[in-house]
């Protein structure tokens, strides 16, 4: 079981990753350009909430599960232990919040200037959170799992 969710939370790294990078650059092209908030800008956004709390759910068993997580003595002085325990979890968490936070509060604005450039930052936030929680791995964004 352990492998099954250790390889679905892998490979949704992916998809969040992509969608988190398309739905920055389709924004900031709407943002720049003055162009309109579009069904499509808000089904992307939809996209990669769906995704993210995918993996969000993906990363919670893993954490209930994977002998990478430890709770004792050693856990805050081993460097691995540590990464996986407190670092990793909390970071993403945290990244999880501009995402979510991006497309519930642009979906109530009127301006459509406002709503791209509500979702490029906060999501140009989240993805700065999680490539600098991947690189702390010493595994690089597109290492190998937990």
């Amino acid at each position: 079981m352990y492998e099954i969710f250790l390889d679905t939370h892998s490979y949704l790294r992916y998809f969040v990753l992509i969608m988190l990078i398309v739905v920055i650059v389709k924004s900031l092209m709407g943002w720049t350009g003055n162009k309109p908030y579009t069904r499509v800008d808000d089904r992307l956004g939809l996209y990669l909430v769906i995704f993210t709390h995918l993996q969000l759910i993906a990363g919670i068993v893993l954490y209930v599960i994977s002998p990478n997580v430890q709770f004792g003595d050693q856990t805050m002085k081993e460097s691995t232990l540590r990464y996986w325990t407190v670092e990793h979890a909390l970071m993403m968490i945290i990244a999880i919040v501009p995402i979510t936070a991006a497309r519930s509060t642009s979906r109530r604005m009127q301006d459509d200037t406002a709503k791209q450039k509500r979702l490029v930052i906060f999501n140009v936030i989240a993805l700065v959170i999680i490539v600098g929680s991947l690189f702390m791995s010493g595994r690089g964004v597109l290492g190998s799992g937990m």
